[in-house]
C-alpha cells in the first residue's frame, strides 16, 4: 500500500511483542509455580484506592499457599500482573522488559505510580467525631460507634471510653450518669 501513489499511510498497530514480555528478570523468578497453586480471590485494583491496602491483600493470598520463600518471591513476581486492570494495569504493561530485579523493586515502583490514589487516611482523633444523634437509641449508637471505630487506626481504650461518653446525646448521658452512681451505691 506504502508503494501506491495517493494511497493513505497504513496505520501501525500495536506491537504485540509488546504484551508478551515481562518487566521482571527471568533469573528473579526461576522457580516454577505449583500445579497446587490456588490464588484467592484478590479484588482487582484500577489505580483509584489505596496502593499499599492492595499489596496486603495480594502477599496474604499467596503467602496463604505452602510454598518455600524462593516460590513466594517468584509467584508474587509473575501473579501481580493479573490482579491489576484500568490504569494500573496500563502502567504496568509499560514498564520496560527485565527493568524488576525483585518484588520489593516492584512494590516501590507500584507505591510511586499510585500514591496519589491513597484515600486521606482517617486519624486517632477522628473518634471524637463520632456523637449519637438526637433520636438515635444508645444501642444504634454503641453499634455505629464500635464499627466507626474499627475504622479508625488504633484508638487507645482510654480514648475510646471519653470519646464514647461525650458523644452520647443529653437523654443517654443523663441515664448513664444514673446508672453509673447506682452502680456505685449498690
Amino acid at each position: 500500500m506504502d508503494q501506491i501513489l495517493g494511497a493513505p499511510p497504513v496505520l501501525k498497530g500495536p506491537d504485540s511483542k509488546k504484551y508478551t514480555q515481562f518487566p521482571y528478570k527471568p533469573s528473579a523468578t526461576l522457580e516454577l509455580i505449583s500445579k497446587h497453586f490456588k490464588m484467592l480471590d484478590v479484588p482487582k485494583y484500577d489505580g483509584t484506592s489505596d496502593p499499599r491496602e492492595h499489596i496486603t491483600i495480594y502477599t496474604m493470598a499467596v503467602k496463604g499457599n505452602d510454598l518455600t520463600s524462593h516460590e513466594i518471591e517468584s509467584v508474587l513476581l509473575k501473579k501481580f500482573g493479573e490482579t491489576l486492570t484500568r490504569g494500573a494495569l496500563t502502567w504496568y504493561s509499560l514498564l520496560p522488559e527485565h527493568s524488576i530485579d525483585s518484588f520489593e523493586m516492584l512494590v516501590d515502583s507500584f507505591i510511586k505510580a499510585h500514591t496519589g490514589a491513597r484515600k486521606v487516611q482517617a486519624r486517632k482523633f477522628d473518634i471524637f467525631r463520632i456523637t449519637q444523634g438526637e433520636s438515635e437509641l444508645l444501642r444504634e449508637f454503641v453499634t455505629r460507634f464500635q464499627k466507626e471505630r474499627m475504622l479508625l487506626p488504633t484508638v487507645p481504650d482510654e480514648w475510646a471510653t471519653k470519646a464514647f461518653t461525650n458523644g452520647l446525646n443529653l437523654i443517654s448521658s443523663d441515664a448513664s450518669h444514673k446508672l453509673k452512681e447506682s452502680l456505685l451505691k449498690f
